[in-house]
């Protein structure tokens, strides 16, 4: 007896062995469980930290209120020490003004002491200038009208002027002094030739000049001896023969009489 074989249909041997076909109802149930407990999950995971990490939180809500503070109290020492600097250059500026002015006020004054001094020495010239010629003018004056017997160098009045000196000796010396025991060079000089008729200039640099110069090797009792320049004379005296002097020297001689080699002049004047 002949037994048929039939073969097997591949397609269908597969279609035996596959799994069953899920449903889509069921993939969508399976997916909408799956999404809530993954949607779950992540609910939790983002929520779970929040809660854990509850007093983190409050701490980190604090200190953005204490950087504010600091921040503020940065920028307020910044203001600070800016407006300490700005006020200390203020202060160096101040005080290198005020030394400027006393500086510059310092000069000036010196300036204007200096002006007025140079003022007061042009002054001084110009007065003894003026007086050297009055005298000069009164010396030729004197001298067209005097006859040869009243000259004070050629006859008696030269002898009386060397006794008006003479007659000082051991007076005392005082700058500016005019007389009566106290003397100083020019007014001792002025004086000596007063006694005679004869007027001077008051101060030694115009009577250095208020007749004719002569030589120191021909003298004769009675002549001015300067020293200094003619002209610019600082000290006077009145020649009183053999080589002596007599003249009121300083405060702690006073009138005396020297030699001229003690203290030798520039020059001498003869007044007539």
């Amino acid at each position: 007896m002949l037994i048929a074989v039939i073969p097997m249909s591949p397609i269908r041997y597969q279609g035996r062995h596959r799994k069953p076909r899920v449903s889509r109802a069921g993939s969508l149930i399976r997916g909408g469980v799956l999404t809530g407990v993954v949607g779950s999950v992540a609910v939790t995971g983002a929520t779970t930290p929040a809660s854990a990490d509850e007093k983190p939180a409050e701490s980190t809500g604090e200190l953005p209120t204490l950087d504010t503070v600091l921040a503020h109290s940065a920028a307020r020492a910044a203001e600070a020490t800016e407006a300490y600097v700005s006020e200390t250059q203020i202060q160096d500026e101040w005080q290198q003004a005020r030394d400027r002015a006393a500086t510059q006020a310092r000069e000036a004054a010196a300036e204007r002491r200096a002006e007025q001094e140079e003022a007061e020495r042009l002054a001084r010239e110009r007065e003894e200038r003026e007086a050297a010629a009055q005298a000069q003018e009164e010396v030729t004056a004197v001298s067209t009208t005097a006859t040869p017997a009243a000259s004070p160098l050629t006859g008696g009045a030269g002898a009386a002027v060397v006794n008006f000196v003479r007659a000082q000796l051991g007076d005392a010396y005082s700058m500016g002094a005019t007389g009566d025991n106290v003397w100083d060079c020019s007014s001792l000089v002025q004086a000596a030739y007063a006694s005679v008729g004869v007027p001077l200039p008051r101060v030694a640099a115009s009577q250095s000049v208020a007749g004719t110069q002569v030589s120191l090797d021909a003298l004769l009792p009675g002549d001015i001896l300067y020293w200094g320049g003619a002209g610019s004379a600082y000290h006077v005296a009145i020649y009183t023969g053999n080589g002596m002097f007599i003249g009121a020297q300083n405060s702690s001689t006073g009138v005396v009489e020297r030699d001229m080699g003690w203290d030798s002049p520039s020059g001498a004047v003869r007044v007539l």
